[in-house]
């Protein structure tokens, strides 16, 4: 086998009772996983050997009790806890809940110290993992607290990228968040995004309408005539090719967003029903508007399928890919930022592609 990338990619495993384990598991059962990254899963080595053997895996793990004790081109398990888990498959358990929080506490805080270089996370039940110490809606939540920047889920499946003005919001409070300042945030951090994760230097997104018809003009709501429109418009001016407000009904089954490189929608499920009706099972979460990267699979725990040894790896695959590719794009941007010429030379380039 070849010698592995030094990328390092910190694992959260996720809800023990749900599929995490077994779809991580699945992914660096490829080997060539391990010649593009250095894996790092933080949980307890005894814990995931017991999720291997439920699976019948031959996977061989790297136990650690610290970083710097990890081994490139190996599957390395961090000890943050040392006691046994009583694993249930398939069950909803607080205190299961709490051992995925503990894991992706860990990660999140070795990603903040650069002991890591990007961080994966397995799903979680949002229910269980509710505590004391941790009253987040979600992974987002928490990373826009942890990190610098200011988070933005966005959904990724080859060309289609679904950003979200507001996400885990219940729908009649909405209309209350949708303000200028956050309509403005949303795009510009989308924008950056493209930019600097995506390798797009001209990036051109449509944001849907709040509204039915986008509003029909007042008649079914004024928020997209008197909040979205204005602030589309502004941004417009100042260079970012952003269009809209469109009526979302048959934005997708038209076809309108391959014109885009990226769709931002007004509220959760207005974007992510027409993205998981796309490309369900190989798309992806990428944290967008933070310093670090950050991806995870575009499914649950699916409880009704752990500890069957049916689940399908796939988009959780796809999220180390995305996690890979926009770690060097990154890298790449900040030293071509460095050069003003190189952009210019990139510029080219692209417009000679087209």
């Amino acid at each position: 086998m070849k010698k592995a990338e030094n990328i390092i990619v910190g694992i959260a495993v996720g809800d023990l009772n749900g599929i995490g384990c077994e779809v991580i598991l699945k992914t660096f059962e490829d080997t060539r996983m391990l010649e593009l990254c250095t894996p790092v899963l933080f949980a307890n080595v005894k814990v995931i050997s017991f999720i291997k053997k439920s699976m019948q895996s031959e996977l061989p793990l790297h136990g650690i009790d610290r970083l710097d004790q990890l081994i490139v081109g190996k599957v390395n398990v961090l000890n943050v806890w040392k006691e046994s888990v009583d694993i249930q498959f398939g069950q909803l358990n607080d205190q299961v809940g709490s051992y995925a929080i503990k894991s992706f506490v860990a990660a999140t805080e070795a990603l903040k110290n650069d002991a890591i270089d990007a961080l994966v996370t397995a799903p979680i039940n949002k229910y269980s993992i509710q505590s004391e110490d941790f009253s987040f809606p979600g992974h987002t939540d928490y990373l826009d607290q942890q990190l610098e920047g200011n988070a933005l889920m966005l959904m990724v499946h080859d060309r289609l990228r679904v950003g979200l003005l507001t996400d885990h919001v219940p729908v009649n409070e909405v209309s209350k968040h949708l303000t200028r300042e956050r309509v403005q945030q949303k795009i510009r951090t989308v924008y950056e995004t493209l930019k600097q994760d995506f390798r797009i230097n001209r990036p051109k997104i449509a944001v849907l309408g709040l509204n039915p018809h986008a509003g029909d003009n007042g008649v079914i709501g004024k928020e997209d005539q008197e909040i979205l429109k204005p602030e589309i418009q502004k941004l417009f001016d100042q260079g970012i090719l952003v269009f809209g407000p469109y009526s979302a009904d048959g934005f997708f089954g038209s076809g309108q967003h391959e014109k885009f490189d990226a769709v931002i929608a007004s509220y959760h499920d207005q974007g992510l029903i027409p993205f998981k009706t796309l490309s369900f099972g190989s798309g992806v979460n990428y944290t967008a508007g933070l310093h670090k990267i950050r991806t995870s699979p575009d499914h649950g725990t699916a409880f009704e399928i752990a500890g069957k040894n049916q689940a399908d790896a796939t988009s959780f695959k796809e999220a180390v890919y995305l996690a890979l590719d926009n770690y060097k794009a990154r890298h790449e941007y900040k030293e071509w930022s460095k050069n003003p010429l190189k952009i210019k030379e990139k510029q080219l380039e692209s417009k000679k592609g087209h």
